[in-house]
């Protein structure tokens, strides 16, 4: 298991990324509405206080397991915001 300060940063650089991206999108379509980008922005914000919420949660029996589907859930989330912004 990865330690929790690398979860924690591959949270932040993952979703920042994606929120990035929706960024460069609205600089490079400026007549386009934003409502969509901003949703998915909104969205990946939700998804890293989630996120980090869940790292946090104290008297986890098997701390093993509970980091590895954290891992799996922001791989998931990430894959859904992705494809939103390929839609763009």
């Amino acid at each position: 298991m990865a330690s929790i300060k690398n979860l924690k940063k591959d949270i932040n650089y993952v979703l920042g990324d994606i929120i990035e991206e929706c960024y460069a999108w609205e600089l490079l379509n400026p007549k386009a509405d934003s409502k969509a980008t901003e949703a998915i922005i909104n969205e990946a914000i939700d998804a890293f206080d989630t996120l980090i919420d869940k790292i946090h949660l104290k008297g986890i029996e098997n701390k093993k397991t509970h980091f590895k589907a954290i891992e799996l859930e922001l791989e998931k989330k990430a894959n859904e915001l992705i494809e939103k912004v390929n839609k763009l």
